[in-house]
C-alpha cells in the first residue's frame, strides 16, 4: 500500500514540473513577442516609414 501512494505522489511531481517548464517557455516567448511589437512600435511612432527587422544571412 505504501508503494503505491509514492508513485501517485511521483507522478503529481512530475506533471507538476512539466507544467512549469511549459509555463516558463510560454512566458518567455511572450517576453519576446512583447519586446519585439514594442520596438516595431517605437519605430513607427518615430516617424519612420521602413522598420522592417533585417536579419544576416549566415
Amino acid at each position: 500500500m505504501g508503494g503505491q501512494d509514492e508513485g501517485s505522489g511521483r507522478g503529481g511531481a512530475i506533471a507538476a514540473l512539466v507544467f512549469a517548464a511549459v509555463m516558463v517557455g510560454f512566458g518567455l516567448w511572450l517576453a519576446h513577442s512583447l519586446t519585439a511589437a514594442s520596438k516595431m512600435q517605437d519605430c513607427l511612432m518615430s516617424g519612420r516609414s521602413n522598420c522592417n527587422v533585417i536579419t544576416p544571412e549566415r
